[in-house]
């Protein structure tokens, strides 16, 4: 079996404190931990990072694991193979971006999560705000779900600017950006729930 070690892995954007082999540690055991729950369990910690039920179940059933690359290969495979649909429902998880509550209802971790990868609006200048308020509500009218984007680092400008060019997408074409930049989160959500 392949351990997270053995992985050249890039630093993650959020290193816990005592350096890489804590990290590595802590993937590890989060990954064990996560390999011996129950279906209904892993589940219920798969619906943090991603909130198509489908995906949480394919995943929970894919188990076990050998190591991090294993996970997130067959999380991308998985999301890969979902219907519009279930993108959609994963969509309704996240709370619109400069806003705090989603859709639908999310886990205390998820609801940390989206607010800690939306923290490049904390600061944001009220036209800013008011600017991805109004680009919310103009592409959920002509898309039918809410903006998602892996906002993880980018500033509240940055987000506006990709939301007005994102706009201008044929409606085929923006679910795609839009799964794939929910396909980010999902990574990024996956790795900090082995950490923890």
């Amino acid at each position: 079996m392949r351990r997270v070690a053995e992985l050249s892995l890039e630093p993650s954007p959020n290193p816990l404190p005592g350096g890489e082999g804590q990290r590595i540690q802590a993937v590890n055991t989060g990954l064990d931990q996560l390999n011996a729950f129950s279906q209904e369990q892993a589940e219920a910690e798969f619906l943090k990072c991603c909130g198509s039920q489908r995906f949480a179940s394919a995943m929970a059933a894919a188990r076990p694991f050998a190591d991090l690359d294993e996970l997130l290969t067959n999380a991308d495979s998985i999301w890969r193979s979902l219907s519009s649909e279930d993108w959609l429902e994963a969509f309704r998880a996240h709370p619109k971006i400069g806003e705090r509550k989603a859709a639908v209802a999310q886990s205390e971790e998820a609801r940390q999560w989206s607010a800690q990868e939306q923290s490049g609006t904390n600061d944001a200048a009220a036209t800013t705000m008011a600017g991805l308020a109004k680009g919310n509500r103009d592409y959920e009218q002509r898309f039918g779900f809410i903006f998602i984007v892996c906002a993880t680092g980018k500033s509240s400008e940055e987000m506006l600017a990709i939301l007005q060019t994102r706009l201008q997408n044929e409606a085929d074409t923006e679910i795609a950006v839009a799964a794939e930049e929910q396909r980010k989160i999902m990574r990024l959500r996956l790795e900090k729930l082995l950490q923890q």
